[in-house]
């Protein structure tokens, strides 16, 4: 057995929710039979996010990654390096606390602690595919 991940583009550049997946990828049903799963993932147009993204990819890719942008995004109270603002008390719901403003600073998950649930995982977490989920 082995496992296979593909993408593809719709035909035109955009996916047309009218048609199949078959018609909008220009792919022959026989091909597309033979994948288990598909995910069609949807870019909502937003040009605030698409401006921001570009940004934060032209900073990287140009070599200016200590330069502060709209895009970048750190730590706005560095008291405690590993904690995130997730766990931070704060009275506003947790979809306002994760709106970064331009110019703001936040790092939702602290790089040490993404290195120690990484290092934790590979140690200690080992997955296994029940009889039942496998068929």
């Amino acid at each position: 057995r082995t496992s296979i991940i593909a993408a593809a583009n719709p035909v035109g550049g955009h996916y047309n929710k009218g048609r199949t997946v078959s018609e909008n990828l220009k792919m022959g049903s026989a091909l597309l039979s033979r994948f288990d799963l598909v995910f069609i993932l949807l870019d909502t147009p937003n040009e605030d996010h698409d401006h921001l993204l570009s940004e934060h990819v032209m900073a990287m890719r140009s070599g200016k990654k200590g330069m502060l942008s709209s895009a970048t995004v750190t730590r706005n109270n560095a008291e405690d390096p590993n904690t995130s603002i997730l766990d931070v008390v704060s009275d506003k719901p947790l979809s306002e606390r994760l709106k970064a403003v331009r110019g703001e600073h936040i790092d939702v998950i602290p790089h040490q602690l993404l290195r120690k649930y990484v290092g934790y995982s590979r140690q200690y977490v080992h997955p296994k595919l029940s009889p039942e989920a496998a068929s």
